[in-house]
C-alpha cells in the first residue's frame, strides 16, 4: 500500500509546484469532494483543477511548502505554507505585484491511493491583508 503522506508531498510538488495542473487526476478521484470549496468552486476534480488554475494564473511563481504531517489511517494532515508574487487578478483582485506569505492546514481523505475528500482551511484574510484588500490591524 502507498504510504498516504507521501502522496500528498507528491500532489504538492508535481501540481502545485510545478504548476502540472493537468495531473491533478493522478491524486484526486473525479468525483472527489472539497468539504470548504473556493468562492465559486464547481463539484470534483474539474472544480478543483479550475481553482488551481486560478491560482497559478494569479501567482504564477506559487510554491508551497510542507511544515508539518500528520497520518492517521486513511487521513493526512498537512500544515502548509506557500509563498508568490501577486501578477494577475484572483478571487476579484487585480494584480498588485506584492509577495505573499500564506499558511495554512488540509486535512485529505485518501482512498485506494487518491484523495478522495478534502478540507483546506486557509489564512485569506491574511492574503487579502498582503494585497492591500483590507489594511492590516493598528497596533
Amino acid at each position: 500500500m502507498q504510504n498516504n503522506s507521501q502522496t500528498i508531498r507528491r500532489f504538492i510538488e508535481e501540481v502545485l509546484n510545478r504548476g502540472n495542473i493537468e495531473a491533478t487526476g493522478q491524486f484526486f478521484w473525479d468525483d472527489m469532494v472539497e468539504q470548504v470549496p473556493f468562492p465559486g468552486q464547481g463539484p470534483g476534480l474539474e472544480g478543483l483543477k479550475d481553482v488551481l488554475r486560478g491560482m497559478r494564473i494569479g501567482f504564477p511563481d506559487m510554491h508551497w511548502s510542507v511544515e508539518e504531517q500528520i497520518a492517521e489511517g486513511d487521513k493526512v494532515l498537512t500544515r502548509f505554507e506557500w509563498t508568490g508574487t501577486h501578477r494577475e487578478e484572483f478571487l476579484g483582485v487585480p494584480a498588485t505585484g506584492r509577495p505573499v506569505k500564506v499558511w495554512g492546514t488540509v486535512i485529505d481523505r485518501l482512498q485506494d491511493g487518491k484523495i478522495k475528500e478534502t478540507r483546506i482551511i486557509m489564512d485569506t484574510l491574511g492574503l487579502m491583508m498582503q494585497l492591500g484588500v483590507f489594511p492590516p490591524p493598528k497596533a
